[in-house]
């Protein structure tokens, strides 16, 4: 199957970026190359982009979808708090746009044969990067019934992670739990079966997914040092798809426009914080009822983005 992957908000994402002929913008997350291709229309002639995905496939894609652009196109292997070495190896001190799009691709639900999906019976891999670290099924061969429970609980916000928990160490005494199908009627069973919109192993799959590629860990680190790789008057911007994401992106854009550590009882600021960004949305934008139904992968989208201050 082709790498398949609808961009979220492309419209909204250009506009947020405002980039112009000739800028340098970083794709951290190129998915399925759809929010580069309309970078590289807006930065052309004369721009460059720099694309990152920790996916091999997701490069691979890059390349056909971007052939039109070779030459003002620079792909990389990556996890996105690399950027700086990545800028560093090109000679680039800093750039005028940032892009993170923090979802999971269609292509890597669909036809990665990774387990990120319950609806496929596939090896409990989860590795966005395949190359490197635990997989899945390590975690739930090694981890304790706490140590799960707390995973569920804390990166699924999953309500019966403790009897989940204690029901796959029960299952694994008897036999490994190395597929999404057996994890996923493993779940069912406990949680109940579907009802509504979420299938009841959602969750617990969705907290395997981040625990084993770091996500908030490395979210955290990205979002530290993306604002300080733009140029002034040059924007970041994050696309999060569920409340743990966009907790740490809203947190995170509000320290940069509002650095100061002093009391809030205190008449004047004396600890000399400056302001490094702006932030541009004060709400998060949504997609459009008309995107959603064309594309329900779109349906919890949040994009937040800041423009980079003047230096002082």
């Amino acid at each position: 199957m082709a790498y398949r992957h609808p961009s979220a908000m492309p419209a909204e994402v250009v506009a947020a970026l405002a980039l112009a002929p000739g800028q340098i913008v970083a794709d951290c997350t190129l998915g399925g190359a759809g929010h580069a291709r309309l970078l590289l229309e807006r930065i052309s002639p004369g721009g460059i982009l720099i694309g990152l995905d920790r996916d091999p496939a997701a490069i691979g894609n890059a390349r056909q979808v971007l052939a039109p652009w070779t030459t003002q196109t620079h792909l990389f292997a990556r996890n996105f708090v690399q950027l700086p070495e990545v800028l560093a190896e090109l000679g680039i001190a800093r750039v005028d746009g940032i892009l993170a799009d923090l979802g999971l691709s269609l292509y890597q639900l669909e036809a990665s044969g990774r387990g990120f999906s319950f609806q496929r019976d596939e090896p409990l891999d989860m590795r966005m990067d395949p190359r490197s670290g635990p997989t899945a099924a390590d975690l739930i061969r090694d981890l304790t019934a706490q140590d799960l429970s707390r995973l569920f609980f804390e990166f699924g916000e999953e309500r019966h992670a403790r009897v989940i928990a204690r029901r796959i160490v029960s299952a694994r005494r008897r036999a490994p739990i190395v597929t999404s199908a057996q994890l996923a009627r493993l779940v069912a069973d406990v949680a109940g079966r579907k009802s509504g919109r979420l299938h009841p192993a959602t969750r617990v799959f969705m907290a395997l997914r981040i625990a084993v590629n770091r996500e908030l860990e490395d979210l955290e680190r990205f979002l530290e040092l993306a604002p300080r790789l733009l140029r002034p008057g040059g924007r970041l911007c994050v696309l999060a798809f569920h409340s743990l994401e966009d907790r740490l992106v809203k947190r995170a854009f509000r320290r940069l426009e509002r650095p100061c550590t002093c009391p809030r009882e205190a008449p004047v600021c004396t600890c000399g914080a400056v302001p490094l960004a702006r932030v541009l949305t004060p709400k998060p934008l949504r997609p459009t009822s008309a995107e959603v139904a064309a594309n329900p992968l779109a349906r919890s989208t949040r994009l937040r983005a800041i423009e980079r201050l003047e230096e002082k």
